[in-house]
């Protein structure tokens, strides 16, 4: 079974935040959340770069570990998601995230948090696939339907790579050697527990 990883190609990414509008249009995300956000490092130093960021659906995932109503859960593909009738908007996985993924939608003029909301990989929700209820709650879940998260196949450079974690660190690989350069890759180590391009399950 694939395990599904996300990678962003800092060399390749020019912050068009085209991801970040697929991701928006494809699952129309509640106000005042964005699943997907582009960051730049080092802004305005030469060198700069620019990184799309979301849920890197991480092998130990630290929001798993501090919900106190173990409202995650893991697909059989890897991917973390959330259940959001579980889910009691405490707050302590937005904490916990190395990349701030969890985010609480505004609701209300005073800003009262609801639900938590975060990057679901286009995989849906616990309710059955292609209902309603779960693309009212989660978004469309493109990968009952075969296909990549939105924001990947949106991504006009291919900076952003998703897909089986093998595939995805062999296309990075191939890149860095092709260039020469830009072996780093943000948050992998973090996310999956190993050196940049390794694979671990």
């Amino acid at each position: 079974m694939a395990r599904m990883k996300f990678i962003c190609d800092a060399e390749r990414c020019i912050e068009c935040n085209g991801c970040v509008t697929a991701c928006k249009n494809e699952n129309e995300v509640p106000w005042g959340v964005n699943r997907r956000r582009v960051v730049t490092l080092n802004d305005g130093v030469p060198g700069e770069k620019s990184i799309s960021v979301a849920c890197m659906h991480c092998s130990d995932a630290p929001c798993m570990a501090v919900c106190p109503v173990n409202c995650f859960y893991r697909t059989d593909e890897g991917v973390v998601l959330h259940d959001k009738d579980v889910c009691i908007g405490c707050g302590y996985c937005s904490y916990a995230c190395p990349f701030g993924a969890p985010q609480f939608p505004s609701q209300g003029t005073f800003g009262v948090r609801g639900k938590m909301d975060k990057c679901t990989f286009c995989a849906g929700g616990p309710e059955e696939h292609g209902s309603e209820a779960e693309f009212e709650k989660y978004g469309r879940n493109r990968l009952a339907e075969g296909k990549l998260p939105a924001c990947a196949e949106q991504c006009s450079t291919k900076a952003l790579i998703a897909g089986d974690g093998d595939v995805v660190a062999d296309i990075f690989r191939s890149r860095v050697l092709r260039r020469g350069k830009g072996a780093e890759v943000w948050g992998w180590g973090t996310a999956y527990g190993t050196a940049q391009g390794g694979t671990k399950s």
